[in-house]
């Protein structure tokens, strides 16, 4: 059979010439460093023997949590490569997730930075894990070590576009989250619908440069952005962080930049943002959260371009975008542009009826890069299906009469800061177990430069004061940065409705100008 591996086909698009530079550090220790795509094909090869030197067992999972670089990107390929699932984890994650995800997923080898090591490799080693390596962002670690006494040549796992690749943890609206099974046939065909519609130019075609300034733990990095760039064989400018004047400085080297509407903001907040800056670039693509239009229009005055608005999810990859060519339609503001090339969208009312154009509903969709299911979890899976087998994203929305997508809303509470998925039940779960709290509720109020914040209002115990301040201080040490409260306030009730249930949008709209929204 025909190798169907995400691999295979990245491997294949490597230019001729394997001695130009595939990805080039803009920060970081050592920077400049120059990778070539010979450097990609052997410590790739040597990465993946390292993996099948284990005897792990068929369709492994390897868990990484590390800060981002090269030699990440390279551990990923490695991982298709050896033909293994790739398990990425947020770098932000501490303790109480990292337990969960590595009991639920057990994997047969965890990566992690060096810092981490030594609470990590003992929660590891008492979940069932076997192989703890390090890896840091400077080159160090006991994985590069053990990589070096590997043969540099390795041929890459045959793979059915069936199989398992990657496995990417969502939180959970209940507070368990869940692990979406994406599969070599999911990334591919995305990577390759995309390649197409984003009108990826190769070498002998002016040549794409990417500038690859977000994290790698997520889609919009690591499947969107890294897929990109190398199934078209284009060079990547690396920045291990955002770093809104060190972006604007090479925009005159790339053509190609994507980002979440945070880094936009960022980046327009900067007088060296101007339209000679961005001369040669070809592409702005902005998504993960929405854009608002105030970033939209501003970005267009000051640069002459228009974001590009593409809307997706761990569990699909990419569904829809706003246009790339002109004579395919406008990229309308406060959209998320139309459906992908063989990609599935509707809107249907809460009676599973399809709504009319205009009309606001469920999104659901189907498509190859649609996942197969939860790990481990077939009730769950079942639930977020419809009977003719179309995934129920959770967004509400509506499709115009041209077929644009608009995403109105989230069913589920979901808060987006930073481009980053933050579930209010898993907050809520943590804060009611801090002393003196009876309840809690978690919203998102809008932030100027993160999209939505992260905010708690509180109801203390009889008798109790629980302090805003300390209850996040305490979070801090249990949870992602991105997911701890900005603010945390202490009322005397939550707002409910005639069903006990708790009110949220008069919370949001109590709090909706907090951070100056």
């Amino acid at each position: 059979m025909s190798n169907a591996s995400i691999f295979a086909a990245l491997r294949a698009a490597f230019p001729a010439d394997l001695d130009t530079t595939a990805i080039e550090t803009a920060d970081g220790p050592g920077a400049p460093l120059r990778y070539t795509w010979r450097d990609l094909e052997r410590g790739t090869a040597m990465l993946a023997n390292l993996l099948a030197s284990l005897a792990l067992p068929e369709g492994s999972r390897v868990a990484v949590q590390t800060d981002k670089s090269v030699e990440a990107l390279m551990l990923y390929l490695a991982v298709q490569r050896a033909g293994y699932v790739y398990l990425p984890l947020n770098s932000a994650y501490q303790r109480h997730e990292i337990e969960y995800f590595i009991g639920d997923a057990e994997p047969a080898v965890v990566v992690c930075a060096p810092k981490h090591f030594t609470w990590i490799s003992r929660l590891a080693f008492r979940l069932g894990t076997r192989n703890v390596f390090t890896l840091g962002d400077d080159r160090s670690g006991s994985l590069l070590e053990r990589a070096a006494l590997m043969s540099e040549q390795h041929t890459p796992a045959l793979k059915r576009a069936d199989e398992l690749a990657a496995i990417l943890y969502t939180s959970g609206t209940t507070g368990r989250s869940k692990g979406a099974m994406l599969s070599h046939g999911n990334l591919l065909s995305n990577a390759r619908v995309l390649h197409e519609y984003w009108g990826w130019r190769r070498a002998d075609e002016g040549g794409d440069v990417l500038i690859h300034a977000l994290p790698i733990f997520h889609v919009h990095g690591l499947f969107v952005a890294s897929h990109g760039a190398l199934l078209n064989g284009s060079r990547m400018i690396w920045f291990a962080r955002f770093d809104a004047k060190g972006v604007i400085a090479r925009l005159p080297e790339a053509s190609v930049f994507m980002g979440v509407p945070t880094l936009y903001t960022r980046m327009l907040a900067e007088p060296t943002l101007t339209r000679a800056a961005c001369a040669r670039m070809r592409l702005f693509i902005s998504g993960s959260a929405p854009l608002q239009v105030e970033t939209f229009d501003a970005w267009r005055e000051r640069t002459g371009h228009t974001i590009l608005e593409r809307y997706g999810m761990s569990e699909t990859v990419m569904l829809t975008s706003n246009p790339y060519r002109a004579a395919d339609g406008e990229r309308r503001r406060g959209t998320v542009g139309f459906a992908l090339p063989g990609v599935g969208v509707r809107v249907r009312d809460e009676h599973g009826a399809p709504c009319a154009a205009g009309a606001i509903g469920g999104i659901e969709v189907n498509g190859p890069n649609v996942f197969g299911g939860y790990w481990r979890m077939p009730e769950k899976t079942a639930e977020e299906f419809t009977a003719d087998g179309w995934f129920k994203t959770g967004d509400v929305g509506h499709i115009d009469e041209r077929g644009y997508v608009t995403i109105v809303g989230r069913s589920k509470d979901l808060v987006i800061s930073g481009g980053y998925n933050v579930y209010p039940a898993e907050i809520e779960g943590l804060i009611n177990e801090l002393p003196g709290v009876a309840e809690s509720a978690v919203i998102g109020v809008p932030h100027p430069d993160f999209g939505e914040a992260v905010v708690a209002v509180v109801v203390p115990k009889p008798g109790a004061a629980p302090d805003g301040a300390a209850i996040a201080a305490a979070l801090k040490d249990r949870i992602a940065h991105f997911k701890v409260p900005k603010r945390v306030f202490v009322a005397d009730e939550l707002p409910r409705n005639t069903m006990g249930k708790v009110q949220k949008n008069l919370l949001r709209q109590q709090h909706q100008g907090l951070f100056g929204g």
